[in-house]
Parts: C-alpha cells; sequence; structure tokens
C-alpha cells in the first residue's frame, strides 16, 4: 500500500527539483525549464544552482549531462508538481516510457518537497536515490549544504562530499548560466 507522508505533502512546501539534458542544447534546454518553473502558476523560483556537467549513470553509451537543482516555493500538493515538471519534460521533448536512464532533451525530478516523505508506486520523495547521485548532491550542496535529508539523517554536503571524489561532477564553463 502506497503512503505518502501528511508533512509537507498536503499543502505546499519548498521544494527542490533536479535539473537534467543531455541532448541537442543541452543549455537552452535548462534554461528553458527555469523559465517555465517560474511561470507555474503560484511558483516561486527562490534559488538556482549553478550549472555542473557529468557522464551519465547507466543507461547505453550517450553524451554528457548538464544538471542543476532549482528551489521552488510550491503552493501545492507535491503530485501536482510533478506532474507540471512531466508537462515541461514533454513540452521539451522529452517522451515519457521510453525507459530508464536513456538520453533525454530534460530531466527534472522533484528531489525534496519540505520534509515530506512520499513513497507511491510512481513518485517517491525524497528521490529514493539522490543520496547516490554526486550529479544532484553537489547543485543541491550549493542551495542547501546544512538540509538534512529526511530520511538518512545526514546533511546535504555530508553527502556530497562523500561522492564528491568518485561522483566525476565538473563545474561547467559558466556555472552562472542559468541565471538571469
Amino acid at each position: 500500500m502506497a503512503h505518502t507522508a501528511q508533512m509537507g505533502s498536503a499543502a505546499g512546501a519548498l521544494a527542490y527539483v533536479g535539473l537534467g539534458s543531455n541532448l541537442g542544447d543541452r543549455l537552452a534546454h535548462l534554461r528553458a525549464a527555469v523559465a517555465g518553473l517560474e511561470k507555474l502558476p503560484g511558483a516561486r523560483l527562490s534559488a538556482v544552482s549553478p550549472v555542473f556537467e557529468t557522464a551519465p549513470v547507466g543507461g547505453p553509451a550517450q553524451g554528457d549531462y548538464l544538471n542543476a537543482v532549482v528551489a521552488l516555493e510550491w503552493p501545492a500538493p507535491a503530485r501536482a508538481l510533478l506532474e507540471a515538471l512531466r508537462r515541461l519534460e514533454s513540452a521539451a521533448g522529452r517522451e515519457h516510457g521510453a525507459g530508464r536512464n536513456l538520453p533525454r532533451t530534460l530531466d527534472l525530478d522533484v528531489l525534496l518537497f519540505g520534509d515530506a516523505c512520499i513513497d507511491e508506486p510512481d513518485f517517491r520523495v525524497p528521490h529514493p536515490r539522490l543520496a547516490q547521485r554526486a550529479f544532484v548532491l553537489e547543485p543541491l550542496r550549493r542551495l542547501a549544504p546544512d538540509l538534512v535529508h529526511p530520511t538518512c539523517g545526514e546533511t546535504i554536503a555530508a553527502l556530497a562530499r562523500r561522492l564528491r571524489d568518485a561522483g566525476g561532477v565538473r563545474a561547467y564553463a559558466d556555472p552562472d548560466a542559468l541565471i538571469r
């Protein structure tokens, strides 16, 4: 049976959203995602991380990703944010249901939603692989180093430090590329 924690999931919260792209004009896709997030009704973008470049994790041979994280004040339930992210991905040409770890124009993930813990068949928060992904932890560390992961109890900075050397995360040539 799926369980959705009440705290942070029924009402709005500060959400952290991971952004990634490895097809086409990667930076343009990330910029469009940030612009799209800013236009969502009731949403307020409160911070944008620097951009990082990383090798893909899993899947077939493919190009490197550009990754970033944004902090977004979201007024509605977490599920509504997930649906909005899927619409933004589709608008960028992403095909859902094509499989995991495939190249994509845009990948948007709810990493954290306040202190909510959500466990549904198609939606888990915190993101189930957050603590193992340097390409997400490093940009998240730039925004919220002292934030405590709600299930493992460690700070984002501690989790990122553990993976930093093994993660292959490189600062992008223009780390402020998403800040306007």
